[in-house]
């Protein structure tokens, strides 16, 4: 049985419960590359559903006494109306939503041609590092207590990157998926928030690699980093050492690129980052 958790009134009332003083929730922007933070009905001393956008697992966490999904929104998504499923034994209920349409800019790029078009060898390396990067994504761990407030994983410069459709030398590729930091060779890059490294490694694309499980599907990669100083399995708290920006893979100059992921969705970081986090604005 499906039934409307509050319709419209559910979709137009969200920014009014994440922009309350008191919560400690991300910033919601229900467009592509967003994020929903939704109020959920849950009977009193009963545990929280589980929450699923299309095929993924929603984090699910408390906040003030009332539980919310918080369901990370692709940025190939359509605008129009969506919705959530949370599913507690055979009860099901449908929580909707409204995407909103977002116009990222363009943004063209010179890089070396083999970072466009690569070898057979390169290729077959890309080949063998995207199922490792899509493993890394599709990670879900159970954990209460996820911070979903990040401090800025290096201090420099953040520029509006994210969501950028990028022309690499002439030819379109897809939509950027993180924030580019600018910041100096061999800047300290840190742990945003608690979280266990699960996986890293050097990529043709993304250089030097650093994947933060941080719980139930928030997952953080550090690229193009100089070197790595975490190890696979290692627990970090905020402010850890994970490494040093460089410039490996492909890049035009040293920088930090952060993604974040949610729900196996590249979402906006800006949208997770405290105020006091030691970042300007390009």
């Amino acid at each position: 049985m499906i039934k409307n958790a509050g319709g419209l009134f559910a979709a137009f009332c969200v920014a009014w419960f994440v922009n309350a003083p008191a919560l400690a929730l991300p910033h919601a922007e229900l467009v592509p590359g967003g994020v929903a933070v939704l109020p959920l009905r849950v009977p009193k001393n009963t545990e929280p559903p589980q929450v699923y956008f299309g095929d993924h697992r929603v984090m699910v966490v408390k906040n003030e006494g009332r539980w919310y999904a918080i369901a990370g929104i692709p940025l190939s998504a359509k605008p129009g109306r969506q919705h959530l499923i949370a599913k507690r034994g055979k009860h099901r209920e449908r929580i909707p939503f409204a995407i909103r349409p977002k116009k990222y800019s363009t943004q063209p790029l010179k890089v070396p041609d083999n970072m466009v078009n690569p070898s057979p060898e390169e290729l077959a390396r890309i080949s063998q590092d995207k199922p490792i990067i899509d493993a890394a994504f599709s990670q879900w761990t159970e954990r209460e207590d996820v911070t979903t407030n990040f401090l800025a994983p290096t201090e420099g410069t953040m520029s509006s990157s994210f969501g950028l459709r990028r022309i690499f030398n002439g030819e379109p590729r897809n939509p950027h998926s993180g924030m580019d930091i600018a910041a100096p060779l061999g800047a300290i890059v840190t742990a945003p928030a608690p979280g266990t490294v699960i996986e890293t490694g050097d990529y043709f694309f993304n250089g030097n690699t650093v994947f933060i499980d941080h719980g139930q599907g928030l997952i953080s990669m550090f690229c193009h980093l100089n070197d790595i100083n975490v190890t696979k399995g290692q627990i970090l708290n905020p402010g850890d050492l994970v490494g040093h920006v460089g410039k490996t893979g492909r890049v035009t100059g040293p920088h930090l690129h952060w993604s974040v992921s949610l729900n196996n969705a590249r979402v906006n970081p800006r949208l997770f980052i405290t105020p006091s986090a030691k970042l300007t604005s390009k």
